[in-house]
């Protein structure tokens, strides 16, 4: 490694010159919170938005049925037909934007289940990963599926993942 142009780099922030996210030099009261970097256990967490769930249990039990559900709903709209659309819309204008609307949404909500897990709470992962597994046995798999005459449509898009 080069050390030669470290001197260009302003010095590493001290724990008390951070408040909240900014660097302003004073020693204000505010609360520093330290962003974890491997998975761990317990409520006291953020995920997706500041201060949300916080501490309280019922908010952490809110938020991984929030999750859980996200995770469903990415898995339904991945496997549905108004996704994969027939052979006779392909020219119908009006189809091809509700096919873009459906994966729009189900791109934004992939996302933000993945940005729910980069929180590294082991609580919020297991929600996530029975969210998607739930949601691809009721609407992916062969289990639950309506059999139809038409076998070729039947099968699932590669992934239900758009990140």
């Amino acid at each position: 490694m080069d050390h030669g142009h470290m001197h260009d780099m302003p010095p590493p922030a001290s724990p008390s010159m951070i408040n909240n996210g900014s660097m302003n030099g004073g020693g204000g009261h505010h609360k520093m919170m330290m962003m974890h970097m491997t998975f761990f256990w317990g409520k006291n967490t953020e995920v997706l938005f500041s201060g949300w769930p916080g501490t309280s249990s019922g908010m952490y039990a809110l938020c991984l049925i929030f999750v859980f559900f996200l995770a469903v709903i990415t898995e339904l709209l991945a496997h549905s037909s108004l996704l994969r659309g027939t052979a006779g819309d392909s020219a119908n204008p009006t189809s091809g934007l509700l096919q873009t609307a459906v994966y729009t949404l189900r791109t934004g909500l992939a996302y933000l289940v993945m940005l729910a897990v980069m929180s590294f709470n082991a609580g919020v992962f297991l929600a996530a990963i029975a969210g998607h597994a739930i949601g691809f046995m009721l609407f992916g798999s062969r289990t639950f599926r309506k059999p139809s005459g038409d076998q070729k449509n039947n099968d699932p898009p590669p992934s239900g993942c758009a990140c």
